[in-house]
């Protein structure tokens, strides 16, 4: 806790930028943030958590109509001007219950798996790619992309239809490198009007942040040029769905180094045993995971290989793992040194989805599990009984599948 001095520093630094109200954004268990405005005179309370909060109006915090309040604490080293509205600073906060950090928060679970890795020497690097659709609407409240051009049945890439919404593309990059984020690459994602977003991986407290405004800042931003940014994970049954790849490596957490990083694999992917334990850990657990990387109902009309579409859907299907191979759910990037969890969709709850999967990961280097070989072919192809021949299961199909996976 910040003392009253650089409490008072911080409020006078906050009101010489034009700031007016502060809000705390933690999260219900969907992920969606949730919070009160605090006008900034009121800045040395509302630091301190003076924001109370009844927990059984809100999804998955166990509260129930007779139990005491909760508070938000908010983390004051993550401070954001709203870029687009100067007046408002957001900070990403922690439910507290009687001036304890509350467990059933989703933030301060993930918090508590890291303490755990910590304690094991390991800190645990993240990346998110972000994909979303940019629409509109008719008056009937359906969807559907704005741009006529967009029409191509593979649209990947296409630099014509990227340039054709340049205006809310480069304010979104604009904006995220303001805020030090550093994006790397993005493009014009697989279905029409779909995009995705790169940046630089950083520790899962940060990029679990970072995804959660930036959901907020895409549908902000996409208003102001009159178009509606959507995260659902498949908004149209013949276009690809919104993924959020989980991109995931251990570090020794004293000295940084990627310890998933290996010149000696002789499965010749560039990966160490520590990360090959973490992956088996991942699948010992795949199917049960599911139920938080891939949460909504509609999350199920992604997991497909093809559906309406005229191909196949470059969704994961099969618990497996391999190599640059898109058609496993743990994929190995070329060059080694990372795993990419591609399960999990644009809904999820990333403090909820990151926790368990590192939790799932560790659990596999406790026990140095060994996720058998990687798979090179085409999993699409192959039938019900040539997976069952080389010991590969399908994912749940439905969200009451991954739920009973799950209990």
């Amino acid at each position: 806790m910040k003392s009253d001095a650089e409490l008072k520093k911080i409020k006078q630094s906050l009101i010489k930028k034009g700031v007016k109200y502060c809000v705390g954004a933690y999260v219900d268990i969907h992920g969606v943030p949730k919070g009160k405005f605090v006008p900034i005179e009121h800045f040395e309370h509302f630091a301190k958590g003076s924001e109370l909060y009844t927990g059984y109006a809100l999804d998955g915090l166990g509260q129930a109509p007779n139990d005491d309040e909760i508070s938000s604490v908010p983390d004051l080293e993550h401070i954001i001007q709203l870029p687009w509205q100067k007046e408002v600073a957001w900070m990403p906060a922690d439910n507290h219950f009687y001036g304890k950090p509350y467990p059933l928060n989703s933030r301060v679970l993930l918090k508590n798996i890291l303490g755990e890795a910590g304690k094991m020497g390991f800190g645990f690097n993240f990346g998110i790619e972000c994909e979303i659709y940019v629409l509109k609407q008719d008056e009937q409240g359906r969807l559907f992309v704005p741009n006529r051009d967009d029409n191509l049945d593979k649209s990947c890439y296409d630099v014509k239809r990227f340039l054709d919404v340049f205006p809310w593309l480069d304010e979104m990059v604009t904006t995220m490198n303001g805020l030090g984020w550093d994006v790397y690459s993005l493009d014009h994602e697989d279905g029409n009007s779909q995009f995705e977003f790169d940046f630089k991986y950083a520790n899962a407290l940060t990029m679990a942040d970072r995804y959660i405004f930036f959901r907020h800042m895409a549908k902000a931003i996409a208003a102001k040029h009159g178009l509606l940014a959507t995260f659902m994970p498949k908004p149209f049954a013949d276009k690809t769905g919104n993924g959020a790849h989980f991109n995931m490596s251990l570090a020794d957490k004293r000295t940084g180094k990627n310890l998933f990083e290996s010149k000696k694999d002789p499965r010749g992917l560039g990966i160490s045993p520590i990360g090959y334990s973490f992956i088996a850990g991942i699948l010992r657990h795949g199917r049960a995971l599911c139920a938080v990387l891939a949460p909504t109902v509609n999350s199920y009309k992604r997991l497909i290989r093809r559906g309406a579409m005229s191909y196949y859907s470059w969704a994961p299907v099969f618990n497996s793992f391999g190599t640059n191979n898109r058609t496993n759910s743990i994929r190995v990037p070329m060059g080694g040194g990372r795993c990419e969890s591609r399960n999990a969709d644009s809904s999820c709850n990333p403090y909820l989805a990151a926790a368990l999967v590192l939790a799932a990961g560790l659990e596999g280097v406790r026990e140095k599990l060994n996720p058998g070989e990687p798979h090179h072919e085409n999993l699409y192809e192959l039938s019900p009984a040539e997976l069952e021949m080389i010991g590969v299961q399908e994912l749940p199909r439905t969200l009451g599948e991954a739920v009973e996976a799950f209990a």
